[in-house]
């Protein structure tokens, strides 16, 4: 019997990869845009410059760095180079990228070609948090419309993209009043009813429990939290249901690192990594009768039949966490990074 894919993984874009209902549908972008002029590091006159706020760079530094990943990025992605993706990607971006890479064998030819063409990225927003030492940047990738958040952070010494999260909720304005600087918010804050630090585990527990737990404190309305509880709610009812049972366990992220941004609102905006496993195990009457037999993806990372099949899968999540009230995951993504 054929083990079920895992479905609804959201949009992302670095060669931009939507995965739905397990399928990789991959749509290639590149290259650099126009840019605006909002959180762009510079602070005041000569007079005030000295005494302004400072970030870890200025906008023509950040769109510099911006470029030079885009560039990198699309010659990796040409013959799957993981060793030079590496020197401009890090964090949880990373952990998916290389999924793709190992998982390109089973793509169609149309998204294996448009994952291999170079990209850029437009209609640029930096935000440069002062006293920081990493910077963030609303864009949208060529062949796109969807606007992004990243996340570049210095990695063993070299400025990588460390987070990316493509949203079609809109991203909400961020505050740059500090001499046009972005306010970085300590990710153990609370905020409201939750910190940002607190926002993956409550995420997972839709998966997980279905919401009873962790998962109450955040909200259920939004198109990732319903996602996530329409998975919950159909591990009775997905193909194999009559010999197997599917759960879901929330994990520790390959890289634990939140990053949150004060918005205009004075509620905050995080970039969360977030990670679970599934588990499709057959029941026990079943057992050494009938074995389940992996999907293509699965497959790459173990091709046995077996009756148990655990999944890995890495992610990232865009969360908004108001002053009152709950907060929401507006966007997210996931990679199967491992299966066993």
């Amino acid at each position: 019997m054929a083990s079920p894919p895992h479905p609804a993984r959201a949009a992302r874009t670095t060669g931009v990869v939507l995965l739905m209902l397990g399928l990789a549908s991959t749509v290639a972008l590149t290259g650099c845009g126009g840019t605006t002029d909002e959180g762009d590091g510079k602070a005041g006159t000569k007079d005030s410059a000295s005494a302004a706020p400072k970030g870890a760079v200025t906008r023509e530094q950040a769109a510099k760095i911006v470029d030079n990943y885009a560039a990198v990025n699309g010659k990796a992605n040409a013959t799957r180079n993981a060793k030079l993706l590496a020197t401009v990607e890090g964090g949880q971006v990373h952990e998916q990228s290389k999924a793709d890479y190992k998982t390109f064998s089973t793509w169609t030819k149309a998204d294996r070609s448009d994952y291999e063409k170079p990209f850029s990225y437009q209609d640029r927003t930096y935000y440069i948090p002062a006293g920081e030492d990493w910077f963030a940047v609303k864009a949208t990738a060529s062949g796109t419309k969807i606007p992004a958040l990243l996340v570049f952070d210095k990695d063993g010494g070299a400025w990588k993209l460390m987070s990316a999260v493509y949203s079609d909720a809109p991203i909400p304005a961020i505050d740059t009043g500090n001499h046009g600087l972005a306010t970085a918010v300590a990710p153990s804050t609370r905020v409201g009813a939750l910190a940002p630090d607190d926002v993956s585990a409550a995420f997972e527990d839709l998966y997980e429990t279905g919401g009873k737990k962790a998962g109450a404190a955040i909200s259920h309305t939004t198109d990732p939290a319903k996602d996530a509880l329409k998975l919950y709610n159909g591990r009775d009812t997905f193909d194999l249901a009559k010999w197997a049972t599917k759960k879901f366990f929330a994990k520790d992220p390959a890289y634990g690192t939140t990053y949150a941004l004060r918005l205009a609102d004075g509620g905050v905006l995080a970039v969360v990594p977030t990670a679970h496993t599934q588990e499709t195990l057959l029941k026990q009457q079943y057992m050494g009768s009938f074995e389940i037999t992996p999907n293509k993806e699965e497959s790459v990372y173990n091709p046995a039949k077996r009756a148990i099949v655990t999944d890995l899968f890495q992610g990232m999540a865009l969360a908004t966490l108001p002053k009152s009230g709950k907060p929401s995951v507006i966007a997210y993504e996931y990679r199967m990074t491992d299966s066993k």
